[in-house]
């Protein structure tokens, strides 16, 4: 058995932690923020969406954020009961939930628009190594996504 064989079940060797522990890490330097707008992460990221492009498709919304019906509906409807959405079946196709924002959800853009300058500002990282990390996951992600 080889060195790097020997090595390819140390923790230390796999790509797939220090992705998950950089994601979790980031992700919580979100929570003091959204917390004081009774937001999470994800539905953060479900208006972020919504504010780019209003009125979408709940199978659209689900591409874009790479999750599947079961586990946007249950959130979506939560925010729909928190009064940020509303959730109507399309009148061309009834097969199809369409997605809106109602003024409370448009209102919360607002709230949220000074968040991700306080994340660069908290990650500390330099403009040109930021844009490398930022190219290199998408391209996992879409390298991932091809398979």
């Amino acid at each position: 058995m080889t060195k790097k064989e020997e090595g390819s079940l140390k923790l230390e060797d796999q790509l797939c932690f220090p992705l998950y522990v950089a994601s979790r890490k980031v992700i919580s330097l979100y929570q003091p923020y959204l917390k004081k707008l009774n937001i999470t992460y994800t539905q953060y990221i479900v208006l972020m969406v919504l504010w780019e492009n209003d009125n979408i498709a709940v199978s659209e919304l689900g591409r874009r954020l790479f999750l599947d019906n079961g586990t946007l509906t249950p959130l979506l409807k939560k925010m729909e009961l928190q009064g940020y959405l509303t959730r109507q079946r399309s009148r061309k196709d009834e097969r199809m939930v369409i997605i809106s924002l109602t003024q409370d959800g448009m209102a919360l853009k607002e709230k949220c628009s000074d968040i991700p300058s306080r994340i660069a500002e908290a990650l500390d990282v330099d403009q040109e190594k930021f844009d490398e990390l930022y190219g290199l996951l998408y391209d996992v992600i879409r390298k991932l996504s091809d398979i």
